[in-house]
């Protein structure tokens, strides 16, 4: 693995707390809904217990509508599921994206979508190019807020081969459609600026400096978990859920974003 350097950039600082007490008068009918990225580490904690109930406390946490997980299946053999979903379903309300593939996995190469009060309405899986197995998935959903497009990924370590994956969600992501689209998962990505591989994805899902560190969980200095959205002015607030819990159940914490949807009404040519 490359060695990283410590990650900086500049932190949208709109607070929930802000937003609820002020809610501009000019948004009025639009809808605003949590979205999520957790890479859980396999239910394995930094105390290097195997629980997967803890992770689902943590998910239970953030309180979101929708929710990318990150390394949810065993990496080798018949990658099966680590969590209960049916019991995540129960606690939380949300409801993984079915995917095909392997009988036992809950997603793809590690990568689940979980959402709560709406549908499928498409699910897409990608084999990501590179040295090591990545995957993503592309899902569109209809939620009670409006339609959104959710590209769920975990890129590998290697920088030539983050280029390469960041490429081939370009081409897969339709940028044609009017349809609101966040990218979300770990990017494994800790630069900014001209020497960050993610460069390519920024004119589509920018801007890649709206960072917060998530990594690693006790100490986060390192900005490799990510939401990007397009068009860019859906994201309205991204912070870093950074609970005693969530220190020390994964390696990364999650990181969660507020993203002003426009009901069925919403498309780039609208919300740019």
């Amino acid at each position: 693995m490359e060695s990283p350097a410590k990650a900086s950039g500049e932190q949208l600082i709109d607070a929930p707390s802000q937003r609820a007490a002020e809610q501009p008068h000019e948004n009025a009918g639009f809808s605003e809904i949590v979205i999520a990225s957790y890479n859980v580490h396999k239910c394995v904690g930094l105390d290097r217990r195997f629980d997967p109930r803890r992770t689902m406390q943590v998910i239970s946490e953030i309180d979101a509508d929708v929710i990318a997980l990150q390394e949810a299946d065993q990496r080798f053999g018949d990658r099966a599921g680590l969590l209960d979903l049916a019991e995540v379903e129960r606690e939380t309300g949300l409801m993984p994206v079915p995917l095909a593939g392997r009988r036992k996995s809950h997603g793809w190469h590690g990568n689940v979508v979980l959402f709560r009060k709406g549908s499928v309405s498409s699910a897409r899986q990608l084999v990501l190019p590179g040295a090591e197995p990545r995957g993503a998935v592309i899902v569109d959903l209809e939620l009670d807020a409006g339609p959104l497009r959710v590209i769920a990924a975990h890129f590998g370590l290697l920088r030539h081969s983050r280029k390469l994956q960041a490429g081939t969600l370009l081409t897969a992501a339709e940028l044609h459609s009017d349809k609101p689209t966040v990218l979300v998962g770990d990017l494994n990505e800790w630069r900014l600026g001209k020497r960050s591989s993610l460069r390519s994805l920024e004119p589509a899902f920018g801007p890649t400096h709206a960072v917060v560190p998530s990594f690693p969980s006790r100490f986060p200095v390192l900005a490799l978990d990510r939401v990007m959205a397009r068009p860019h002015n859906l994201l309205v607030d991204i912070e870093a859920h950074d609970s005693a819990l969530a220190r020390v159940a994964s390696d990364h914490l999650p990181i969660k974003a507020v993203i002003r949807l426009n009901g069925k009404r919403n498309g780039l040519a609208e919300a740019a």
